[in-house]
């Protein structure tokens, strides 16, 4: 079974691929800003407003030179003043205007799409999250869609005014001297070449850019999060050294961009300078020759200097549109990425589940598994009554915990399938399939939240304050032998921290563990979720286990012998198959393998037993 190269890598780590031209990628946000459109449109033409307005005042100006000043009369100045004056304040109304119209509307917009981009990692399959870091997840959930709302606010409504400013300018330089008004344009023409050559050298270096900041920022996530591991090893400076190469590479993309940007503003300041110097040599000899009034000259210049700032201002509009461009793109990478785990078009409904869990010619291998290696499971059959208890042990690396993530479809298996009561687990809603099983992992995560929202996440039908809550939090708590919580300041209340890092390991496995049992699934799954407990605590969670065990499905992963013991059969996991399936004392007296694995168990769980007793 080959794998792509999409497959295999992020796509910021892929290859560069064409991409579309930047009109149709930012086209793309359409659907987003479709709402919004209105008002942005309002921005847009209050804007405009205020720059005709401002085109305005030079004419008003011509007037005053050529009849009032010019025959030496004072009576017209006043009219003339308080009219360039409210000129100004409307100009100023207009601004402001347009500032109030597209506040709002890009925030909504920010919104909508950090939602939907939210919502898409939530239901992308895990196996995306397996290839993707998550710093360059939060930077496009934050950077990338600030950089967006920003540019519908600012850039886009610049760029399109100061485009038609630019061309309305032109035509009254044209209709004032249509002479002046060639030379004017004719010295732009450098400014459009270069920038196409602009964007297409200056998307690249963003993206590069965007690329390495989500890099950094992942850098930064890994450091924090394994602190106690950098302290704990003195691997602090490595760290620090490994950050600061990242971050000398994103400094020289940085400064690289500013090179471009540079070069883009020489032709922006020079190429007006120019053509003010032409048209003043140009206005000047007109003037002399009776062709063009004093007036007119000093409009002309009036007219040209208040289209300096448009002009300039297209430097930094198309950097801002080009860093737009190229955040919409990694918006859209996760927007597009296939999901291969969905619920199907007409979904079955197990209204009443009994229980019955069964792996049938299960095969399964990883994307980026190479096909010169057989499956990780290689035609699994296994089968669980409703309310059996089935312990499945194995070597290390034998496939225990992918096949326990193949029942809840964290997986899809290659080949085969999984049934719950004879339907297959792709014929159910992820909902509806997660609600029935639950999970609780060797690795315990605990999310930002109170110990009583994290217990309870799994039953969204409880107000959490009603007595059925408290029962089952209660019931649950004292199955995992979670009571530590009550001596907590806040008691169940108290906020657990960034992914539990508050409590011990063990203390987070038992409120993962309280976490399954509260949601009260017709099967429980269960990855080794005692590994990080002593063994006396473990013997309290087994005993209270068999309650819940009673009248519940459960499949748990042992790799200690008395976890074995819970368990009503045992399945040995051997090869990529299920090659044994009995009771335990059956198993020791039928299959050497088992009865290795099981001795190589009971080593551990003595010298973990023996640490226990020196600790104490």
């Amino acid at each position: 079974m080959t794998t792509s190269t999409a497959e295999q890598h992020p796509p910021h780590l892929a290859p560069t691929a064409a991409r579309p031209n930047t009109l149709r990628t930012l086209l793309r946000l359409y659907p987003f800003a479709k709402s919004a459109l209105p008002r942005i449109g309002l921005g847009m033409l209050s804007a405009l407003l205020a720059s005709l307005v401002a085109l305005a005042i030079p004419q008003v100006l011509q007037q005053l030179v050529d009849g009032a000043l010019s025959q030496g009369d004072t009576a017209p100045i006043w009219p003339a003043v308080l009219t360039v004056l409210a000129l100004g304040v409307l100009e100023a109304v207009m601004i402001a205007l347009r500032r109030w119209f597209v506040l709002v509307p890009g925030t909504h917009i920010e919104s909508r799409m950090r939602n939907a981009l939210y919502a898409r990692l939530q239901d992308l399959p895990v196996t995306f999250h397996d290839r993707w870091p998550s710093g360059q997840l939060l930077s496009r959930a934050i950077s990338d869609l600030n950089m967006i709302r920003r540019w519908i606010s600012f850039g886009l409504v610049l760029l399109v005014v100061n485009f038609l400013t630019i061309l309305a300018g032109v035509v009254i330089l044209v209709s004032m001297n249509w002479i002046l008004g060639l030379i004017f344009l004719v010295c732009s023409i450098p400014i459009w070449i270069y920038g196409y050559v602009f964007e297409e050298k200056y998307s690249v270096i963003a993206r590069r850019s965007q690329d390495q900041s989500g890099d950094l920022a992942t850098a930064v996530e890994e450091s924090v999060h394994g602190i106690r591991v950098l302290k704990a090893f003195g691997r602090g400076s490595f760290a620090l050294k490994s950050f600061a190469n990242q971050a000398e590479e994103l400094r020289g993309t940085e400064i690289e961009k500013a090179r471009a940007i540079a070069g883009i503003w020489l032709w922006l300041l020079l190429v007006p300078d120019v053509a003010f110097a032409l048209c003043l040599v140009s206005g000047v000899w007109l003037t002399s020759q009776g062709q063009l009034s004093v007036g007119e000259l000093v409009a002309f210049f009036a007219t040209a200097t208040v289209l300096r700032f448009p002009v300039e201002s297209i430097g930094f509009l198309l950097s801002m549109t080009f860093d737009t461009r190229t955040a919409t793109d990694r918006f859209f990478d996760i927007l597009d990425t296939p999901n291969t785990i969905t619920d199907p078009p007409r979904p079955v409904t197990i209204t009443a589940p009994r229980g019955r869990l069964a792996f049938e010619n299960v095969h399964f291998r990883y994307a980026d598994s190479p096909e010169r290696f057989p499956d990780l499971l290689d035609g699994v059959d296994l089968v669980l009554e409703p309310g059996e208890t089935m312990a499945l042990v194995g070597l290390t690396g034998s496939g225990k915990s992918t096949l326990t993530a193949l029942t809840t479809r964290l997986y899809d298996v290659t080949d085969g399938s999984v049934t719950l009561d004879g339907v297959d687990v792709r014929a159910l809603r992820r909902e509806e399939l997660r609600r029935h099983i639950a999970m609780a992992f060797e690795d315990a995560t605990l999310f930002s939240a109170s110990v009583r929202d994290n217990v309870l996440l799994g039953r969204p039908e409880f107000d959490e304050r009603s007595p059925e809550a408290d029962a089952v939090l209660a019931e649950a708590l004292d199955i995992a032998q979670a009571g530590f919580v009550h001596d907590l300041p806040d008691g169940v209340d108290t906020l657990v921290g960034e992914e539990g890092m508050s409590l011990s390991g063990g203390q987070r496995q038992r409120v993962a563990l309280a976490r399954a049992v509260a949601a009260a699934p017709a099967v429980l799954v269960l990855d080794d979720p005692l590994s990080a407990l002593d063994v006396n605590t473990e013997s309290l969670v087994e005993a209270a286990l068999r309650r819940v065990l009673v009248k519940t499905t459960a499949l748990i992963v042992a790799h200690r012998p008395s976890t074995v013991m819970l368990a009503d059969r045992v399945a040995l996991l051997e090869n990529g198959r299920v090659t044994a399936v009995g009771r335990h004392s059956e198993l020791l007296v039928s299959s050497p393998h088992y009865k290795f694995v099981i001795s190589s168990l009971e080593d551990e769980e003595r010298r973990e037993s023996n640490r226990t007793g020196e600790s104490l």
